[in-house]
């Protein structure tokens, strides 16, 4: 059974920049897609940027465009997400999620989930 955990959120300043981390255990990530949703307070979950098993393929939400890099570590077991230039918009829990379903945004496609990591953003 795949499982997932997420790191590296915590409390960042504006403009400032993290990585978050998503680590599989149980089964190899390699057989899955991943994909990062962002759940602002007393917002729904949104799919903000996923990558292919191989990683040759990523998208990102516009709200990340030109300011977010997303890659994998199959060899590690390993998904990262790192988002520089970080707004007050983007504190909330940030979610890592599997599916071998393809390439999607869509969580309802998205079979497993981590437990989150909460970003603060504040100076």
């Amino acid at each position: 059974q795949l499982r997932l955990v997420e790191s590296g959120g915590g409390l960042v300043q504006p403009g400032g920049s993290l990585t978050l981390s998503c680590k599989a255990s149980g089964i190899s990530l390699s057989y899955y897609a991943i994909g990062w949703f962002h759940q602002a307070p007393g917002k729904e979950r949104e799919g903000i940027s996923r990558i292919s098993t191989w990683g040759d393929s990523t998208d990102y939400a516009d709200s990340l465009k030109g300011r977010a890099t997303i890659w994998r570590d199959n060899g590690g077991n390993t998904a990262y997400l790192r988002i520089n230039n970080l707004k007050p918009e983007d504190a909330g829990v940030y979610y890592c999620a599997a599916t071998s379903l393809g390439d999607t945004l869509s969580a309802a496609l998205y079979q497993t989930w981590g437990q989150g990591t909460q970003v603060t953003v504040s100076s």
